[in-house]
């Protein structure tokens, strides 16, 4: 039986859900692991177990230069999601996009009427 796709969509969005995961996957076509810390604010040693989450999900494919692992996105619709997400995201008033969707509801319907 195969898996059905909403199980392959949470897969997908559990496969980005650490904040420096999702900021790693925005910056691999621009630097190695190894050149992002001063990019990503994290350690080293955090950083690059960062991809292979993605990795493993078909998401990040990986090639050796030397003695420099680079990571890069696995196709051009990689970003996609990263850049739907922002593009969502900055349509969201201030102070309303750190409220989960819930919180957020029922925060409007106990507003008191005008």
């Amino acid at each position: 039986m195969s898996t059905p796709p909403y199980r392959l969509k949470a897969g997908f969005f559990e496969t980005l859900g650490h904040p420096a995961r999702i900021r790693v996957l925005e910056l691999l076509s621009e630097h190695a692991v190894a050149e992002m810390p001063p990019e990503v604010g994290s350690e080293a040693a955090h950083l690059s177990q960062q991809p292979a989450v993605p990795r493993r999900a078909n998401l990040v494919v990986t090639r050796k230069e030397r003695s420099t692992v680079r990571h890069s996105p696995a196709g051009p619709h990689v970003a996609e999601p990263l850049r739907g997400a922002r593009s969502i995201l900055s349509g969201v008033p201030a102070g309303q996009a750190d409220l989960p969707a819930g919180l957020r509801a029922a925060r409007t319907e106990r507003k008191p009427p005008s």
